[in-house]
């Protein structure tokens, strides 16, 4: 890793131009609001601005390897914090609004309406998703019930259980859903996904009332509050948007969740951690995640591309994650953009990625032979 360098002891014309770049992602609600207003080709503008611009980007910027001082102190970081929380009344304003606005707008076919809610996924998955992630690993109450609001307007409300209780404990485990199996193609694993995700955050929860003596129907179980925020978010949308409204609803959300299962697939894909036998495995490490340090990419997605230190101190705030060598961390070729794209085309995927995972095996575990037992896509859920 190179040398820490401050976040926070900067002049102030500095320090706000170090945390502008990350405010780049509140583009794309002013690109959504030009495309359901003057409709066409204006359509594509989120999208591709979001994909292919930021992999230009990405092209033309290169890596951004600065590691900031991981003991910055968290109230020296009020501007970025301010990002990812000013972001939440923004979302809501945008996607109710757009509801009500696109619902009757004569001006769009039908066809434009869908084209403008796709575009309005990408900003819910995007930005929405990645800073609900972010405000959902906090100590901070308030935090953690914007990233429920959030997760709300996706209908994936049951992403906090699981992320939290699951993800980050079983991670490159065959208990962890959302590690994608080596050579486990994005189109099997998604529907997986799905399925055993819902079923393994409930179950965690139920677990952990249950050491509390409590019944999974007790008022603490936060699946009352997910689902109660849900269906005040689809009453809302129906209100103001009757059964079209309803449909608009439902795209963007199944477009945001589809984009948050691609990024998940990516940063784990063919990495395990070493069982250590009777049910145990080795601790979570840098080498466990995908590492990506591409600079524009990681602007848009608050570096979440730094994800190899995320897992290993899940308790960081964006600005102080830290970004590792190859000798440390794998490292994806291409930032998420494209790396997603390459994930939809499964044989594309296979021949850029699975030669890295041979190779990450030979280099963190030449003394493990047999790599069946880690392949199995179908698994066991955590009980």
């Amino acid at each position: 890793m190179s040398d820490a360098t401050p976040v926070s002891t900067t002049p102030d014309l500095a320090r706000l131009t170090a945390v502008a770049p990350f405010a780049l992602s509140l583009m794309l609600i002013p690109m959504v609001w030009v495309a359901a207003l003057w409709g066409g080709w204006w359509i594509a503008l989120p999208i591709v601005s979001t994909w292919y611009l930021f992999s230009i980007l990405d092209a033309a910027l290169g890596l951004n390897q600065d590691n900031a001082d991981p003991l910055t102190p968290d109230d020296q970081l009020h501007l970025y914090k301010a990002i990812t929380a000013a972001w939440v009344p923004l979302q809501i304003i945008s996607l109710f609004g757009l509801i009500w606005f696109v619902s009757d707008a004569a001006h769009l076919t039908a066809w434009e309406k869908v084209g403008v809610f796709i575009g309005v996924g990408v900003m819910t998955g995007t930005v929405g998703i990645t800073y609900a992630h972010e405000l959902m690993h906090q100590r901070n109450r308030l935090e953690r019930r914007l990233a429920d609001l959030l997760m709300a307007m996706v209908l994936y409300s049951h992403f906090r259980s699981e992320h939290l209780l699951v993800h980050h404990r079983y991670v490159g485990t065959p208990r962890d859903p959302v590690s994608a199996r080596y050579n486990e193609g994005f189109h099997r694993y998604y529907p997986r996904v799905l399925r055993q995700c819902l079923v393994s955050s409930f179950r965690a929860e139920a677990a952990m009332l249950a050491r509390k003596g409590l019944p999974w129907w007790h008022r603490s179980n936060p699946f009352w509050t997910y689902w109660a925020l849900q269906a005040t978010a689809l009453a809302l949308a129906a209100v103001l948007g009757g059964w079209v409204g309803l449909g608009l609803f439902a795209l963007q959300a199944g477009v945001a969740v589809w984009q948050l299962e691609l990024v998940n697939y990516v940063e784990h894909y063919g990495l395990t951690r070493k069982h250590l036998g009777d049910g145990k495995y080795e601790h979570v490490l840098p080498r466990h995640s995908w590492n990506a340090s591409h600079r524009a990419s990681n602007w848009l997605l608050i570096n979440l591309q730094r994800h190899s230190d995320h897992h290993y101190k899940p308790d960081r705030r964006f600005p102080l994650l830290q970004t590792y060598p190859e000798d440390e961390a794998p490292q994806l070729p291409y930032g998420y953009p494209v790396m997603t794209m390459a994930a939809m085309v499964p044989p594309l995927w296979r021949r850029v990625m699975n030669p890295r995972v041979r190779a990450w095996r030979r280099r963190f575990y030449p003394e493990i032979t047999d790599w069946k037992p880690y392949n199995r896509a179908e698994t066991p859920l955590p009980r």
